[in-house]
């Protein structure tokens, strides 16, 4: 079973005086005002938190898989919103996919802190159980904005709630200083938080590391002269630190079946550091338990065959594998099987050839609706652990035999033979292939300096289309929405390179 569920109506709508959504619960339910009374309210509460994890998936696979050279779109035929964001449009201030990755993990900040302005001991009296709260719920509020600082460069930084009218005081603040942030909430999260997770899906000191790591590895890019997720630091030295905590720690490790790792049937395995909890209870409807990332994946027309119910990618705005990526899978590697699939029967007898990403769709538990599939998202994974410290030993001079040696594991278990003098594009090249459809590589080539070069040299060979702009440094974040820039006008300003 999951841990991390959403159980119920009361742990979503504590937080409706401050939000939009607002939903008529019975009188006789609890109001807001009489929340937060004791250790049951604030476990429900902060799973309203960890419901606000669920944008991530499709937020990081349309705007860092989707925008890589890993998906080619030509799109000639549809006006789908990502469309212009695979094709590097300068048009995406009224997208509604900069609004969803502007919205909701700001969503969950907001409940975040509300967790944390209500915490007392007067409710939740055991001092172990109340740091351990405010360590869980610091790891997700740093969690959200990292996500917005890598989308959106520097964003404004609420660090409790404000009333609206405070809200509109709040400009945004730089690159630098959401860094410190989540910097300091991490910190705390590594002090607060018990060494182990105490369930499925929940942090604990070793996986908040792993998360400052990532977050430190990224602010080690280059700045590439924007307000962008690379800062020009060096913090990786910090990083290796902690990813041989997390590899000394023992909690995690290898997993001999790359299939496994991802299976509803053996999720949470040893290679699974954090990943977001995804149910399939089977009752039907949207209740907010499941994920919607596989329909974002596979073909309308192949669900009409193979699915009992509607959705899928339609056919003017296919979401396909790109040459260059199908090209590069060696024979026999099993993560090419396993993740895409080259043809299919359609409805009328023919053979496609639209080739498909099948890596989340989970034929063992369909569910009954498109919106409920119950495959968990990994967010970090042990074998990211090992590659981001092979990464780090290769740009300050580590071991080669070591970095050799991860990545040689990681082809072992593709069926695939050893390699050697692995150098920075022959391991990026290996991340590409291990961590397909898992949001990851936009992110990997703007962290190592290779994102210009390496996307303007794939456009040039795969765009058979001609509809894709140049890359250039604007393009490595996205436009604010134009809905935030109206609520008070001067106090956001557009990131450049959109209109």
């Amino acid at each position: 079973m999951k841990s991390i569920v959403v159980i119920g109506i009361l742990s979503l709508l504590m937080f409706s005086a401050c939000e939009d959504e607002l939903y008529q619960a019975p009188l006789s339910n609890r109001s807001a005002a009489e929340f937060y009374r004791n250790e049951t309210d604030f476990e429900q509460a902060i799973v309203g938190v960890y419901n606000a994890l669920k944008y991530h998936s499709s937020s990081n696979f349309y705007l860092s898989e989707v925008r890589s050279d890993n998906i080619y779109i030509p799109g000639l035929a549809g006006v789908r919103e990502w469309i212009p964001v695979t094709n590097f449009s300068r048009t995406l201030v009224t997208n509604p996919l900069m609004s969803a990755a502007w919205d909701n993990p700001y969503r969950g900040i907001l409940r975040a802190n509300t967790v944390l302005d209500k915490l007392n001991i007067e409710a939740v009296p055991d001092a172990s159980t109340r740091r351990a709260m405010e360590g869980e719920v610091k790891f997700l509020r740093a969690f959200f904005y990292f996500d917005l600082v890598q989308f959106f460069g520097g964003v404004p930084i609420f660090d409790r709630v404000l009333t609206p009218t405070e809200a509109l005081e709040i400009p945004r603040s730089t690159n630098t200083e959401v860094y410190d942030f989540i910097e300091s909430d991490l910190l705390d999260a590594i002090d607060l938080l018990p060494q182990t997770s105490e369930a499925a899906g929940k942090p604990s000191t070793i996986i908040a590391k792993a998360l400052l790591a990532r977050v430190y590895l990224t602010m080690s890019g280059p700045d590439y002269g924007i307000e962008g997720p690379g800062l020009g630091v060096d913090k990786k030295s910090e990083a290796l630190t902690l990813l041989n905590d997390v590899i000394a720690s023992g909690q995690f490790g290898p997993v001999g079946d790359y299939p496994t790792i991802f299976k509803s049937s053996t999720e949470n395995n040893a290679d699974i550091v954090f990943a977001i909890q995804n149910i399939n209870d089977g009752n039907g409807g949207d209740r907010g338990i499941g994920t919607i990332l596989p329909t974002l994946m596979y073909h309308e027309s192949w669900a009409r065959v193979n699915l009992p119910f509607a959705g899928g990618v339609p056919s003017d705005g296919l979401i396909i594998p790109s040459d260059q990526l199908l090209d590069s899978f060696e024979p026999n590697d099993v993560r090419d099987d396993f993740s895409i699939l080259p043809t299919w029967i359609d409805a009328n007898g023919g053979t496609s050839t639209d080739e498909m990403i099948i890596k989340f769709l989970d034929f063992e538990n369909i569910p009954t609706d498109r919106f409920n599939w119950g495959t968990n998202f990994p967010v970090i994974r042990y074998t990211d652990v090992l590659m981001m410290k092979a990464e780090i030993l290769l740009q300050n001079g580590g071991s080669q035999a070591e970095v050799d040696a991860i990545v040689n594991d990681v082809r072992a278990r593709a069926g695939l033979d050893p390699v050697s003098n692995v150098d920075m594009d022959m391991l990026l090249e290996e991340r590409r292939k291990e961590f397909f459809a898992e949001g990851l590589r936009f992110h990997d080539l703007v962290r190592t300096g290779k994102v210009i070069d390496v996307i303007n040299a794939w456009i040039a060979v795969d765009d058979d289309a001609g509809v894709m702009a140049p890359m250039e440094p604007n393009f490595i974040i996205y436009p604010i929405h134009q809905n935030q820039l109206d609520v008070k006008q001067g106090l956001y300003e557009q990131n450049p390179g959109y209109n």
